[in-house]
């Protein structure tokens, strides 16, 4: 029924959030006009998790090895939060430009597909 799914991340910087991921996550986009950078996610997964709270909206990106990872952030002058270990995976996050928090995990859970 789906081919893909679209993630927006709204930004008060939207032109050096594009540039970090373009640059420090080398993430392969295409543009498809005036800056307008669209960028290639790997396989995606969704999860509905309950809440008390408000409805809200999550994303992380997944690695296969998060210490890796954080090793060519700081490679590239990108800080990294301290990684933490949770039950479903091991997690660091960067700070965007645009000032949003975007957290990276290495699953530890069963992945689909």
């Amino acid at each position: 029924m789906f081919n893909g799914a679209h993630v927006v991340l709204y930004s008060t910087d939207a032109d050096a959030d594009r540039a970090f991921l373009r640059d420090a996550f080398e993430m392969p986009f295409v543009d498809v006009g005036h800056g307008w950078l669209i960028f290639e996610l790997p396989p995606t997964e969704l999860a509905v998790h309950p809440t008390e709270g408000p409805n809200k909206h999550e994303m992380y990106l997944m690695c296969e090895d998060v210490e890796v990872f954080v090793a060519k952030m700081q490679g590239k002058g990108v800080a990294c939060t301290e990684i933490t270990e949770q039950s479903w995976g091991r997690l660091t996050a960067v700070t965007l430009p645009g000032g949003s928090e975007l957290g990276v995990y290495q699953p530890h859970h069963e992945r689909p597909g």
